[in-house]
């Protein structure tokens, strides 16, 4: 037993050698201290440039804003113009085809509808209406095009390319009808001259 005694006490003994002394643990807690201070500094730091970073990214956003603002009006501008333009060759077109078929049939018609018809079915009437489709065609146009505006930016770029190549194949088509109707006139009116001979 006195040697388990005395083993204890040899190992208390060299356990007391390796424990930190008083001086050596406030030393520890002081280095600890310190670098807790450190890290908690370099933390700021690095928070503070990345305030800064994201601070600068916002001013440089903001100053983009202008350019973007500008593009979009741009592009609404372009919409509604070629929108405009459509509309108005199509209103054109549609004018010389009734121009065309009235000029030619509105004798005709009137002749037939003063003998078997009621009012309602006079070239005129047909006219007024198909002038009142025409103009909500084009009312409910424009207004689809407000809506498809507030829908498009995300595409900007390639719907202005879509309006400007709807635009120019609306003025072929619009030209191609009236160039139609012209030729139907003209074949019409050399038939019904052969045939009052």
């Amino acid at each position: 037993m006195a040697s388990n005694k005395q083993k204890e006490k040899e190992e208390t003994e060299k356990l007391k050698t390796t424990l930190p002394t008083e001086a050596e643990k406030k030393e520890i807690e002081r280095l600890a201290a310190e670098k807790n201070k450190e890290v908690s500094e370099n933390i700021n730091i690095t928070l503070d440039e990345t305030k800064s970073s994201v601070h600068k990214t916002t001013e440089e956003a903001k100053k983009q804003v202008p350019q973007f603002t500008k593009a979009i009006n741009e592009y609404q501008e372009e919409s509604i113009e070629a929108t405009r333009d459509i509309a108005e060759n199509f209103l054109e077109s549609q004018k010389q085809v009734i121009n065309s078929y009235q000029s030619l049939w509105v004798p005709y018609m009137e002749n037939v509808q003063n003998t078997y018809w009621s009012y309602w079915t006079s070239p005129n009437r047909v006219t007024e209406n198909y002038t009142r489709a025409v103009s909500n065609i084009t009312d409910s146009t424009i207004a689809a095009t407000r809506l498809a505006n507030n829908f498009m930016f995300a595409s900007m770029e390639a719907w202005k390319t879509t309006m400007q190549h709807a635009r120019d194949n609306a003025i072929e088509l619009s030209q191609l009808n009236a160039n139609y109707a012209k030729a139907y006139q003209n074949a019409a009116r050399d038939s019904l001259m052969n045939y009052q001979r």
